[in-house]
Order: C-alpha cells, then sequence, then structure tokens
C-alpha cells in the first residue's frame, strides 16, 4: 500500500475553540513539526507556514449559522493543506454536525472521515455512539453543560447521511471515499484510530474530523525522522492558575492543588478591581483565579469571564506572576484577547489534552492550556510544578515512533 514517503509540507487543524486547537496541534509537535496555534485568519502569506498551524475559529460561542459560515471559509482559506483536520469535542459539545457539514462543503474535498474517540480519556464511539467512562455522553456531566449542553450521543442521528464503518470494516474506506461519502468511524483504542488512518494511501482525499485521538493517529503517520527543536520557557517564580471551566473535574482539581502546595486564590466577581485587590494581598508561591463554583446563565457567565480576563491582565501588567496555567478553552480565549495574544508557538504535550507553550503578541509568557475535563484530580498540582522546574536547552520533544512511515 503505497504511503507518505516523507512528511506532509502543510498540516492544517481548524478547531471550535482554543484547547481544540491545542489538543489538535501538540501530537503533531510531539512527532517532530513545529507548531503553532493562531487566534483568527493570518496573513495570505502566512498561511502554509511548514508543519502545523491550528487556527481557534471561536465558532463554538457563536450561533450555529454563523459557526457554519466561519467555519465553511476557513475550510475554503486552507483547503490547500496536505492534512486538513477539523477537531471536535470528544463528548459532542459545540455544532457538530453543522460544522462538519460545512468544513467540508469550503474544503472541496468530496469525503469527509468523522472519528471522535479519544481513548486516552475513556471517551470511546461504538456503533456510532458516543461514550465516556463508558456512559452515553447525552446520560453524562457534560448533558448539564451550561453552555453547550449535549443533546446526542448518537452520531447516526447527527449525521443520518453517514455511512457507519467498525474498526474490522478499515479496508472500506478508499472505497467509500472514492464514493464521497460521509464516514463515522467507530474506536476503542488508539489501535482502531490507527488502523483508519494507515487504511487511506492519500490523506489529502478526504476532510479528517475527529478529536486529540484522531490528531495523534494522523502525527503517528506524519512523524518527521529528525524532530524540530522549540525554545524551553524560563522555570516560572510565580504561576497564575485560572479555572473558568464549571466542569466538576476541574474544581476536583483546583481543591486538590489548594490542598497540596503553597497555593491561595481569589473567586472573581463581576468586578475585576475586587479580585485584583485581594489577589494583590496574598503572598503564596501559586496564585489561583477562579469563576464561582455554581453553573450561571450564559449572561453572567460571560461578565464573570471579561472580569477573570481583566483580573489576569492587571496582575501580569504588574508582573506579579510569570507563567499562566489556564483551564478552559473559552477561558483561556477570554484571558489571552485580554492579553494581546495573537498566537502560541506550542512547545509540547506534557500530559493528554494539555498544550504547552509560550505567548505570540505584546505578552510572551509561557503557559500551559487544558480542557476543563481533562485529567485525574492532581492534574493542576501537576502543571504547577511543571510550569516552576527548569527544562533542558533546546527541548526537543520526544518522537512517538509506534507507527512511523
Amino acid at each position: 500500500m503505497p504511503l507518505f514517503t516523507a512528511p506532509p509540507s502543510s498540516i492544517t487543524v481548524l478547531a471550535d475553540d482554543l484547547t481544540s486547537a491545542g489538543d489538535g496541534a501538540a501530537p503533531f509537535r510531539r512527532t517532530g513539526h513545529q507548531a503553532r496555534i493562531l487566534f483568527g485568519e493570518p496573513a495570505a502569506a502566512d498561511r502554509y507556514a511548514p508543519g502545523v498551524t491550528a487556527v481557534d475559529l471561536g465558532t463554538r460561542l457563536l450561533a450555529e449559522a454563523e459557526a457554519a459560515a466561519r467555519m465553511r471559509d476557513a475550510a475554503s482559506a486552507w483547503a490547500a493543506s496536505d492534512v486538513l483536520l477539523k477537531t471536535v469535542d470528544s463528548t459532542l459539545r459545540g455544532h457538530v454536525a453543522a460544522e462538519i457539514r460545512a468544513a467540508r462543503a469550503g474544503s472541496g474535498r468530496r469525503a469527509a472521515v468523522v472519528a471522535p474517540a479519544f481513548p486516552a480519556q475513556g471517551r470511546v464511539t461504538a456503533a456510532g455512539v458516543q461514550y465516556v467512562h463508558g456512559i452515553p455522553v447525552d446520560e453524562s456531566d457534560f448533558a448539564h453543560d451550561p453552555a453547550h449542553p449535549v443533546a446526542s450521543a448518537d452520531l447516526a442521528a447527527l449525521l443520518p447521511e453517514a455511512a457507519l464503518v467498525e474498526p474490522h470494516q478499515a479496508g472500506e474506506l478508499p472505497r467509500l471515499i472514492a464514493e464521497g461519502r460521509l464516514i463515522v468511524c467507530s474506536s476503542s483504542r488508539d489501535e482502531d484510530l490507527d488502523r483508519f488512518v494507515q487504511a487511506v494511501p492519500r490523506l489529502d482525499t478526504a476532510l479528517w474530523v475527529g478529536s486529540p485521538g484522531l490528531a495523534a493517529a494522523l502525527a503517528r503517520r506524519c512523524a518527521r525522522q529528525v524532530a524540530e527543536p522549540a525554545p524551553a520557557p524560563e522555570p516560572a517564580r510565580r504561576p497564575l492558575v485560572v479555572v473558568g471551566s464549571a466542569n466538576p473535574v476541574s474544581r476536583r482539581q483546583l481543591a486538590a492543588l489548594h490542598s497540596a502546595a503553597d497555593a491561595d486564590g481569589v473567586c472573581v466577581t463581576e468586578d475585576p478591581r475586587a479580585a485584583l485587590a485581594a489577589a494583590r494581598r496574598l503572598s503564596c508561591e501559586v496564585l489561583t483565579l477562579r469563576t464561582p463554583d455554581e453553573r450561571h446563565g450564559a449572561a453572567t457567565a460571560r461578565a464573570l469571564a471579561a472580569s477573570l480576563a481583566a483580573t489576569v491582565h492587571l496582575l501580569a501588567d504588574e508582573s506579579a506572576v510569570d507563567a499562566l496555567v489556564i483551564t478552559g478553552g473559552e477561558t483561556a480565549a477570554a484571558v489571552l484577547h485580554a492579553l494581546g495574544a495573537t498566537g502560541i508557538t506550542l512547545i509540547d504535550e506534557p500530559e493528554p489534552g494539555t498544550a504547552r507553550g509560550r505567548l505570540l503578541g505584546r505578552s510572551e509568557l509561557p503557559l500551559l492550556v487544558k480542557a476543563g475535563g481533562f485529567g485525574d484530580d492532581a492534574t493542576l498540582l501537576r502543571l504547577c510544578r511543571l510550569a516552576r522546574q527548569p527544562l533542558p536547552r533546546p527541548l526537543t520533544p520526544p518522537l512517538d515512533r509506534r507507527h512511523d512511515t
């Protein structure tokens, strides 16, 4: 079977929020590619840079029609990419069906391969139904997400035109792609995702749609023989942990951090001046900011996110903190926008669902960004310790050679 003999020259990830962009790019960084995350569209001359470019389109925050239009335009703009991956949340939050159809139409690629499983985090697809730790996602905590509740776990219902394919049927993909089909792939293991990716002789014949599990499978297929080094950040003296996600996982992680480290923090209100004044009074090694634990309506949630972002900006301007650890994609986007960032140079993926990098733009703060629902209770504690540790120079990520071609 013919395979790429060299890595593709341009790999593009189209994401609906910031953590999805990081999750999509990080596996390619791990297999040796340069990687960057951009907030919005770059100039045409900068579009096809070597390595992987992940674009945070922010569509999860938009109404469905506006989100679909933005995704269609982006897919058209990046259609010449050798590999085009449209990310979806592994719990099916967001405008999943509308954005898949829009990206497929904009890309000009007749076929789309949809594989949303992320086995490393317990998110699997069985007979077209998405599960998280054995529970259909529409019966899990994600069904009660205040901003993006999951209404259906059944991809066959969301995409009735799709052909459902099981791992043992991976050999059918070339024929289905040639027929211009939309294909939903069931997967419960990373090996299943590898099987689907390996079955397709040319990756540029389809739009690929998935979560970090599929991104990792594509990255293994496209691994470089020699890794591109990335500059290592200075160890942080005082990281700032920012928790805007209302997911119970994030709240447990924050509580564990406070109990096990010299960490203290502030719960923000809609007035950032009050949070700033409270933060100034703290002398802990790790400073934390959080929104209230209870869930809020959309308007209050937006006001709290804006206050959180403004407080981070003020603390950074005062040099009260020198690194960021952020959980929650919408929180991260609000914070980085307030800091005037235009993107992120990606360093590595220290844990599944976590991206480490350095800001592009007015501030060059190092940061770690984690999706709200990922990780165990000690995740934030580990990430803070990681931010405070020196790294070797230059930093070269270990290559993932499990399926090197």
